[in-house]
């Protein structure tokens, strides 16, 4: 290419320059855009071509990765500064990616330099870049002449056509010429001679032609091309396609294989032929044309909406048509109706309903007003009672399109007919019994059906009115008639300690029956509370823990976790009273020490437990499990747990230290609102530096309370806690796995100043004694414990680390005081420290 390339060399000496340093990319029949290297650009006249070409070559080992001519009527686009694009030929699109935009700009200046086009603009062939001669010639001559439509001219005219593309007045001008001379027509008449001459350079000329007229995106030319007469002639056309050796038949395929069945007659010709068009204009769009280009794609938007409208014109006009719908629906429901026909009329509703889609919101509530007025609920109810699976999968398609579009339309219409009909004939409980009876080994129906279920039982799309609430009564309804047939397979299957059967279908079945309960825990709280507890489902529930499938056990596992993480006593109590943590944990021993998603799923409820100090869970996994959970250490969470067990105990045995906590709760928080008031005001406006000895920091009420009396069960608690103090050293250390500290002792780390436990304390010490300027709750205050007193608390010492003893209040109530005194600095939440 070298010798070739006058201006190359300059380039070549320039590898190195950025400017020029691109990625060449192309586009592949997925749309997607490959990358084929990456080299420096260059612009240079190549003899070969006959013209200046774009040059690519890789900057790995100086192959050629691009060799491309620029041709004077290639539509060249510059997008996003650095990006150059264009098709090379028909379905061959090419992008250069450009590292600066300077090299992008050059290389645009030479494309647009070769074509006589203004470098300001992005696209070479607009109708803003045309020459001021093309534009003088276009406003003076008033459209533009068309060649004769000859056979000999066919070449002629397929230029004219695709030269006319890139340019939007030429295009336009092209339409209007196409539209009065009647130039369709004309050509389709050429079409037949050349297909009885067997003239296939002819035919490739025409096929070029009729795809570059769809190309020109006009209403009117497709009215044409479209009409009864001139359809199938343009589809001829199309299957003449240059690159194909041999031509396709498309013609064959709409006339022979392609049958159209009235299901019911339809009287209105003009409607019928409508329904023709449309199917055979998205056979074009779907089956005939090439998928577009780059450019291309825009230019089909006209042929898009007028399927678009077809659609919307057949669905409007059906609707209309009172006799024809009325008989759709008694056939439908008629038991005399064969089962061929029915299928049919079945399949039509299922396509109605699809049609439907296309609708605007407005017209589609008067379609499925209409659907509903014409009794479309009870004829599903029907064919869904039918053995015929096919049939019974189009009506369930088509109670998902009613399901979606207005849910409270088919809860109030079950809700209805319950009144009259027993349980094993209502609509949800067949929609039930079809999911549990799905046949397919991916249970693919089942999966629908579910989805269908859960959106019916979801309170958050059910209406709420002033007389009467969607979400009380169906849930009801569902609750007392439905919600066995659900559970059914559930409970068959769990009879003993182990899943009775454990296929692969079966495990998939439960799965979905599980998540759809695990559903009803989240957001049906009272129903489904009480079904549980009077069906004893949990515990069926777990059986499933002992199943091969471990998706299964999961499923069992997490509809567990989520009536826990509800903290609801009345599901711990039955939880306890049955011992429904047994299989949980035999499950965990069982998976041994394999680090898989069951571990973690069980550590993690159990972590949750002690984290949320849910106590009453907590006393019946330590009091019945923890020897077989004891030596589990690679977690902390059990020896938490066990720790969160043993501080209960302590305030169980000890009810003074709780009647004491709750002495200084009531004077810290539930004083006399203006006292309060009072105390804040003096507390925030004074200065903790420049407090004096002997200033009360704490109010005098606190100093009423008998020292003894307040310090002796304290003393006796810290003794006892000491002597374990090197086995409760470590597990401080370890067990805080959640960012929450779980023993009582919430350490607030000071300066290091070692301190003696004080078992006793003088008057002087209590908290109205004098006050210090240190506050123990800041690292690094200086002075803040002193040698001479001691804190109201008393202080621990570990390893140099002082922490101010807080006891947790056993009383749930008093979480919110205790996280309200948590976020107080430590200086000003407890005004206990003494100088």
């Amino acid at each position: 290419v070298g010798s070739q390339s006058g201006g190359c060399g300059v380039a070549s000496g320039r590898m190195t320059d950025t400017r020029r340093r691109v990625k060449v990319y192309t586009l592949n029949e997925d749309r997607q855009w490959d990358d084929r290297g990456t080299g420096h650009v260059s612009s240079c006249y190549v003899e070969r071509l006959k013209g200046m070409s774009l040059l690519v070559r890789a900057e790995s080992d100086g192959s050629l990765l691009l060799e491309s001519k620029i041709n004077p009527n290639t539509a060249y686009q510059k997008q996003q500064d650095t990006l150059i694009v264009w098709s090379e030929a028909e379905n061959y699109d090419l992008a250069l990616s450009f590292q600066e935009k300077a090299g992008c700009d050059e290389i645009w200046e030479k494309i647009c330099q070769v074509q006589g086009k203004d470098p300001s603009v992005d696209i070479t062939q607009d109708l803003v870049d045309e020459s001021e001669e093309e534009r003088f010639d276009d406003m003076s001559s008033p459209g533009l002449e068309l060649p004769s439509c000859e056979l000999s001219r066919l070449e002629e005219i397929a230029e004219l056509v695709a030269s006319s593309l890139p340019s939007p007045l030429r295009r336009e001008k092209l339409a209007l010429a196409l539209e009065n001379e009647g130039y369709i027509k004309k050509l389709l008449e050429i079409f037949h001679v050349c297909e009885d001459l067997e003239n296939i350079e002819g035919l490739h000329h025409l096929y070029e032609i009729i795809k570059g007229i769809f190309l020109l995106n006009r209403t009117a030319l497709f009215e044409v091309m479209f009409s009864e007469e001139c359809i199938m002639d343009v589809i001829g056309c199309l299957e003449y396609d240059p690159s194909l050796s041999q031509s396709r038949k498309h013609r064959e395929f709409l006339t022979k294989t392609a049958k159209f069945k009235e299901v019911i007659p339809i009287s209105d010709p003009e409607l019928k032929q409508k329904i023709h068009q449309t199917y055979r204009v998205q056979y074009i769009q779907d089956m005939v044309l090439p998928t577009p280009s780059v450019f291309e794609e825009n230019m089909l938007s006209t042929l898009h909406s007028f399927i678009f409208f077809n659609k919307v014109e057949i669905v409007g006009m059906l609707q209309e048509d009172e006799k024809f719908l009325t008989d759709l629906f008694a056939q439908l429901t008629d038991e005399a109706t064969d089962e061929e026909k029915r299928q049919e009329l079945v399949n039509f509703l299922k396509e109605f309903c699809a049609f439907s889609q296309t609708l605007q919101p407005q017209n589609r509530d008067a379609f499925f007003k209409t659907l509903s007025n014409m009794g479309i609920l009870p004829a599903l109810e029907v064919i869904l009672g039918m053995d015929d699976t096919q049939v019974r999968s189009a009506a369930t398609d088509i109670f998902s399109y009613l399901v979606e579009y207005n849910p409270s339309m088919v809860r109030e219409f079950v809700m209805q007919e319950a009144q009259q009909n027993d349980d094993d004939i209502l609509l949800i409980n067949l929609i039930i019994e079809h999911m549990i009876c799905d046949t397919d080994p991916e249970l693919g129906g089942a999966v629908l059906l579910m989805g269908l279920l859960r959106t019916l039982v979801d309170p958050e799309n059910m209406l709420a009115t002033a007389n009467k609430t969607e979400k009380t009564e169906f849930l009801g309804f569902f609750y007392k008639h439905c919600m066995h047939v659900l559970t059914a397979p559930l409970l068959a299957n769990t009879t003993e300690d182990k899943p009775s059967k454990d296929d692969f279908q079966t495990a998939q079945l439960l799965a979905l029956i599980l998540e759809l309960l695990t559903f009803c825990v989240e957001h049906h709280t009272y129903h489904i509370k009480n079904y549980i507890i009077n069906k004893d489902i949990l515990r069926r529930v777990l059986v499933l823990m002992a199943s091969k499938h471990a998706f299964l056990a999961l499923c069992a596992l997490r509809f567990k976790r989520k009536i826990i993480g509800l903290k609801d006593e009345f599901y711990n109590r039955y939880i306890m009273k049955s011992f429904l943590f047994e299989p949980v944990v035999k499950a965990f021993l069982n998976n041994g020490s394999r680090y898989n998603l069951m571990n973690s799923a069980i550590i993690e409820m159990f972590e949750f437990i002690r984290v949320e100090d849910i106590k009453s869970l907590t006393a019946h996994v330590i009091e019945n499990y923890w020897k077989a959970l004891e030596d589990v250490d690679y977690v902390q969470t059990f020896k938490g747990l066990k720790l969160r067990f043993e501080q209960q105990r302590e305030r169980q045995d000890n009810p003074k230290l709780d009647s004491m906590r709750s002495i200084l709760r009531n004077h810290r928080y539930r004083r006399d609102a203006r006292t309060l008031e009072d105390e804040e005001e003096m507390w925030f406006n004074t200065d903790e530096d420049d407090m004096e000895d002997g200033e009360a920091v704490v109010p005098p009420s606190d100093k009423t309370k008998n020292d003894e009396d307040i310090m002796d069960p304290i003393s006796k608690f810290m003794e006892r806690k000491k002597l374990k103090e090197n086995e409760e050293k470590e597990v401080l250390l370890k067990t805080n796995l959640s960012g929450r500290q779980s023993p009582s002792f919430k350490l607030s780390f000071s300066s290091g100043t070692k301190s003696n436990l004080t078992s006793q304390s003088s008057a002087s010490n209590l908290p109205g004694s004098p006050g210090s300027p240190g506050s123990p709750g800041s690292p690094g205050s200086p002075g803040s414990v002193s040698k001479s007193t001691s804190q109201m608390a008393a202080i621990t010492t570990k390893g140099g680390l002082v922490g101010l003893v807080d006891y947790p209040d056993d009383d749930e109530e008093d979480d919110e005081d205790e996280d309200k005194e948590e976020t107080l600095p430590m200086s000003k939440k407890a005004k206990l420290e003494s100088s």
